[in-house]
């Protein structure tokens, strides 16, 4: 399970970081961090989700013999 949450974490950076928002001046860094934040929380929450309801298949399956 840590093995897919690095893996998870590793795609994440290589989608947010080459993202950057301009046109807003002195700005730009700013939003472009905060928006990479906010997706980032939630990527990590879908993230995470995912891999609870895969582990709850697992060891069900495991106990039901």
């Amino acid at each position: 399970m840590w093995v897919l949450i690095i893996v998870g974490g590793g795609i994440l950076v290589m989608i947010l970081g080459p993202f950057s928002i301009s046109g807003y001046g002195d700005f730009d860094s700013l939003l472009t961090s905060i928006f990479k934040a906010i997706i980032a929380i939630l990527l990590i929450i879908v993230w995470i989700l995912i891999l609870s309801k895969l582990k709850n298949w697992i060891f069900k399956k495991e106990i039901k013999f």
